[in-house]
């Protein structure tokens, strides 16, 4: 996937194409892998005719893609979910750095005030 510098998902035409490949490319790896590992099953059971084996294969390829479709669901839920609490989190830590930088920022104005004013009474 083709991302911008914040790291979120270009929103071009060749981005979204680029994206689309790598999606589909993507599912046909899981595709051909359940495909697979559904021959090594039924290699290990001989005594299957021929149409029965293809119908146990079908039926694990299904099986095999809910299941991965399952777990990517799962996975972009939870990416979704710590993205909001690394955020949140993100924005406290911003807001606790600002309001420290000012009271700094407030402390040294303050010394600097009650120099000048020393020096000033000083110097009379």
């Amino acid at each position: 996937m083709i991302k911008d510098r914040d790291g979120r998902p270009r929103t071009g035409t060749g981005a979204s194409l680029a994206a689309e490949a790598e999606g589909y490319l993507l599912a046909h790896d899981h595709y051909e892998a359940a495909r697979r590992e559904a021959r090594e099953l039924c290699t290990r059971m001989p005594w299957l005719t021929t149409g029965q084996a293809e119908e146990v294969a079908r039926h694990y390829v299904d099986l095999r893609l809910d299941l991965t479709r399952h777990m990517l669901r799962s996975t972009v839920r939870r990416a979704a979910e710590l993205r909001q609490e690394y955020e949140a989190r993100y924005r406290e830590l911003r807001g606790a750095l600002l309001r420290r930088h000012a009271v700094g920022a407030c402390a040294v104005l303050s010394c600097a005030t009650g120099l000048g004013a020393a020096v000033g009474t000083l110097a009379r």
